[in-house]
């Protein structure tokens, strides 16, 4: 254990100990770290030097494009400069969770599709958890050491720190695709004042492939790795507050209701997924294949029962009626 984070940093410059013998510390500090967040149930770790680069650029031209449609909080400065969430912090601490679980969407036109990410447990709270225990670790590993995690929960570039620390990187769709797990992935950080050594990014891996470009149906995608929320249907079915959604949107909705997996779905990282080890993220009977007829009638009273502990909260009754009810009258219009 080290005593605190002064200690740490004195490491490095006190004669008692060599530059060398600071770094052999705290590169094992970083080992023992990935090692407790595996034990923890975290699937991929790893660390980057909390300086803010390129992906500032890359966000700034893409709200001044209005591609972030009324998503309002992605312009928060925060967003851009890391230091703005934590002055002192020094290493930015990136984690993913593999999410996936081996079920199917229906195929029969009576059925409404759920994004993957919202079949089980709210994500929010079972990673907020394991974040929690593992910064209480780290505490107890280096008194006097600040540490602050998040899940979704704050402005940061989360997928552009993941592809920094090497866990993964930014596909054409978007969404950070890992080796071993594809894209089905959850993600959170833990910033922190103590230094540690930086693991080296990842590189870019979709090369000539245009699967996912090709795919939506709403052509969301306008160029590779530049997703124009206002085309994308789960933006629609998820964010979009308005009572009506977009007839361009309605016509093409092939019957998501909450969410949209198709990008990923045809992803060739995602060919051979990997069953996730967090039994609460498997999915819930009634979000698997919902009829749209029920949806587009629900209650304020079912949806508390439907989505108790469950991400598609964030959905509001009147959102999911909506959805179903644009999906049964698209499909109605086809049948005449």
């Amino acid at each position: 254990m080290i005593a605190n984070t002064s200690q740490a940093r004195l490491l490095f410059c006190t004669p008692k100990y060599s530059l060398s013998r600071g770094y052999e510390i705290m590169s094992d500090l970083a080992l023992r770290l990935k090692q407790r967040a595996k034990e923890l149930g975290f699937s991929k770790i790893g660390i980057s030097h909390a300086e803010s680069g390129v992906e500032a650029e890359r966000l700034r031209q893409w709200l001044a494009k209005g591609y972030h449609a009324d998503m309002h909080w992605m312009a928060n400065p925060k967003r851009q400069n890391i230091k703005l969430m934590m002055p002192e912090v020094k290493s930015v601490i990136s984690l993913a969770v593999n999410y996936y679980h081996p079920h199917r969407h229906s195929e029969d036109a009576s059925h409404g599709k759920i994004s993957r990410y919202g079949w089980g447990r709210d994500y929010h709270k079972v990673l907020g958890k394991m974040l929690k225990k593992l910064c209480q670790w780290l505490e107890g590993e280096v008194k006097g050491i600040t540490t602050r995690y998040f899940v979704d929960t704050a402005p940061i570039a989360e997928k552009a720190w993941a592809q920094r620390a090497g866990i993964g990187w930014i596909g054409k769709h978007s969404n950070l695709i890992t080796r071993e797990f594809g894209s089905w992935v959850f993600l959170g950080e833990i910033l922190t004042d103590l230094e540690l050594p930086p693991d080296l990014p990842h590189p870019e891996q979709c090369g000539r492939c245009r699967l996912c470009i090709d795919a939506c149906p709403t052509q969301a995608i306008t160029q590779p790795f530049v997703v124009d929320a206002n085309r994308c249907i789960a933006y629609h079915t998820i964010e979009n507050r308005a009572d009506h959604l977009p007839e361009a949107i309605a016509q093409k909705l092939e019957n998501w209701v909450a969410g949209c997996d198709i990008c990923q779905e045809v992803c060739p990282y995602n060919r051979r997924p990997k069953t996730s080890r967090i039994a609460d993220f498997a999915p819930y009977p009634a979000n698997l294949n919902p009829q749209l007829q029920k949806l587009a009638e629900i209650t304020e009273e079912e949806w508390d029962r439907q989505f108790q502990g469950s991400a598609l909260r964030r959905i509001k009754p009147y959102q999911l009626r909506r959805n179903a009810q644009a999906i049964l009258m698209a499909s109605s219009t086809v049948a005449k």
